[in-house]
């Protein structure tokens, strides 16, 4: 018995110890999360930052970067498409003209989420591959009402120079040909990022 008691007063002191630098460190203890503040991620000071660019929304031809992935029955007869879902790959140009310089990719879905007018639910993420921004994201998950002059979409986050990014991009159709369903629109992004 009296070997046991200074073991247990070892083990408490330990415990107590390491209790005290933990809560010293997190400021609050959990398990599975801690508070930190901004200077131990090294985050500078909040800018904003302006991209223009054109996305290039190619579904015909036999490399199109829009594919049809899925069609409800209904979506067949109703005037907006209601139900309809595109993959897409779209390239990101500087300028309107595909031989323009490529900028970055537009990668995700759109869908035809409207039953009264022509609206897409756009979820992408635009994959910068130029410049300071090459290898940074950029996510969109926002409605896209097509026939507007201009809409607007929320940009709700990014990765690389772009995290911790939120904002909105304007989108207007700059071209659009009615029989093939290619379309070119220009976007104006604007986005707070550190």
């Amino acid at each position: 018995m009296a070997g046991i008691l200074p073991k247990l007063i070892v083990s408490l002191a330990i415990f107590i110890t390491f209790s005290t630098i933990a809560a010293a460190v997190d400021g609050e203890s959990h398990s599975f999360s801690r508070t930190l503040s901004l200077e131990s991620k090294k985050l500078k000071r909040e800018k904003m930052s302006h991209l223009h660019f054109y996305f290039h929304d190619i579904v015909s031809g036999r490399n199109p970067t829009a594919i049809k992935v899925a069609e409800a029955e209904s979506s067949k007869t109703s005037p907006t498409g209601f139900g309809m879902m595109v993959m897409m790959d779209d390239p990101l140009t500087e300028k309107p003209e595909a031989t323009s310089k490529l900028v970055g990719r537009a990668q995700g879905i759109y869908a035809s989420a409207s039953q009264s007018d022509l609206g897409f639910l756009m979820t992408l993420n635009y994959v910068f591959t130029e410049g300071k921004y090459n290898g940074s994201t950029l996510s969109i998950l926002g409605r896209n009402p097509v026939l507007s002059e201009v809409r607007e979409m929320p940009v709700v986050g990014g990765s690389g120079l772009f995290r911790f990014a939120r904002g909105y991009a304007h989108a207007k159709t700059h071209w659009f040909d009615f029989k093939t369903g290619d379309a070119v629109v220009e976007y104006n992004v604007y986005v707070i990022h550190y």
